[in-house]
């Protein structure tokens, strides 16, 4: 790893980074240089990659392994495609899977629903529909995570016509609807463009079927899935696969329909159909657990409702259970929509409060939540002002957008050139600058 090591920090790949092996070099000079001697090494940098989602470099470990005369295995591949599922970078991901075709492995059936799980990602259910074709080809047969991948993939494109017709499919072979399939459903109907006059009352039909028991409720994640760190919600692109992978312990996941629906709802603005999912529970006899109380909350702010947003943050803290910091970056961040000084101001409220709570802000969450705020053009800057703060306090730097944003808002308004945060923020924006790089967007 004592190469890999020399670049933490900085948002170049390995080869571009170095721009060539020094083959001329002493024994002693090349092992200083390199970071990996064989198979197994190799596999410990790009598992330790993808969990520290730095998806880009992986082309760049692959062509190093080719160079050191470094043979993959088909794990190593898994690895690879993997690591371009969780970072949606399909170029890479159909990359990997051509390389492995050269060296003679076959892709076997896990490996392909990650590709169709990435497609999904990416939005081309054309692609995923492809790779299909081509699992028929080669004879590898479709398992029940293939389809639903399939279905999901084509949800995320709005493609009702293709969804309901893997669903046929599955009805066809004798497979039975599970939770993963009716959330799939539910996902189509809501990015269906323009949605259908019938969402609402198709939402409600798909949560109350996917109570149902199914067969196929038996047959989730696989020992190699669990294993390789991806759940059931990552490879199927559902709207809690991050909350899962930050908080899975604070996640009902049997409400998996419920989670899709509530989040559909508050992305639709869709208030009357939110209430009535949360009668729908508690006829259940169930209670909402965190996401979807954050799912209500998102959806009383994007309805421009922020009373009722503040009313519903407050009845549940002060019920007594366990809150957690998405709560209050949910609150603060719809509260600044539109940055009203009511709006900003709860904002800012919301974010004390978390801190005094012993809540902390990440730095993604941290810099989603300042990139927001430094598109305040009036007022005090207050809010942006203590989301700085908070992040310095922890020895957190923002992501360079987040940064960019805030250092243009400060020189916007009449700050003198030699004040302490200016020179501060203007530091840390040239530090970023100079080490991003130059790196385009991957096509």
């Amino acid at each position: 790893m004592k190469l890999l090591h020399s670049i933490v920090g900085q948002q170049r790949s390995l080869v571009r980074v170095l721009g060539r092996r020094y083959f001329a070099a002493s024994t002693e000079e090349y092992a200083k240089r390199n970071y990996a001697n064989n198979v197994s090494e190799y596999n410990t940098v790009v598992d330790s990659l993808s969990a520290q989602r730095r998806h880009y470099l992986l082309r760049d470990v692959y062509d190093d392994m080719m160079l050191d005369g470094v043979q993959p295995t088909r794990d190593t591949f898994h690895s690879f495609i993997v690591g371009t599922m969780k970072g949606s970078r399909l170029q890479d991901a159909f990359y990997f899977r051509d390389q492995m075709k050269v060296m003679g492995l076959i892709p076997d059936v896990n490996l392909y629903n990650f590709l169709i799980s990435t497609c999904g990602k990416c939005k081309n259910s054309d692609q995923a529909t492809q790779i299909l074709e081509e699992m028929k080809h080669l004879e590898v047969k479709p398992n029940v995570q293939t389809y639903i991948c399939l279905l999901h993939a084509s949800a995320a494109q709005g493609r009702l016509d293709r969804a309901y017709a893997i669903v046929r499919d599955m009805t066809a072979a004798g497979l039975g609807l599970n939770k993963f399939c009716y959330a799939g459903l539910i996902v189509a109907h809501k990015n269906k463009t323009p949605v259908t006059d019938d969402f609402a009352s198709k939402v409600i039909e798909f949560v109350e079927r996917s109570k149902m028991w199914s067969s196929v409720e038996t047959d989730g994640a696989n020992a190699e899935n669990v294993m390789m760190g991806v759940s059931d919600e990552e490879l199927y692109n559902l709207p809690t696969a991050e909350y899962v992978h930050r908080r899975g312990v604070f996640l009902m996941r049997q409400f998996t329909a419920y989670h899709t629906a509530f989040h559909a709802a508050a992305d639709l603005k869709n208030v009357n159909l939110t209430e009535t999912l949360l009668e729908m529970l508690k006829n259940d006899g169930k209670t909402p657990d965190i996401y979807i109380m954050i799912q209500v909350i998102r959806c009383y702010l994007h309805a421009g409702d922020i009373d009722r947003a503040l009313q519903t943050f407050e009845e549940y803290i002060n019920s007594g259970k366990t809150p957690a910091v998405e709560l209050y970056t949910t609150l603060a961040e719809g509260a600044m929509i539109g940055h009203t000084p009511k709006g900003m101001q709860i904002a800012q409220d919301t974010l004390v409060n978390m801190n005094s709570r012993n809540f902390f802000l990440n730095r993604k969450m941290g810099s989603d939540l300042l990139l927001l705020a430094a598109g305040e053009k009036t007022g005090g800057y207050t809010t942006a002002n203590y989301l700085w703060d908070l992040m310095r306090a922890r020895n957190l730097v923002p992501l360079f957008p987040a940064v960019e944003a805030y250092y243009q808002g400060l020189k916007d308004r009449e700050i003198p050139a030699d004040d302490p945060r200016l020179l501060l923020v203007s530091r840390t924006y040239d530090n970023l600058l100079a080490r991003s790089g130059p790196r385009g967007p991957q096509v």
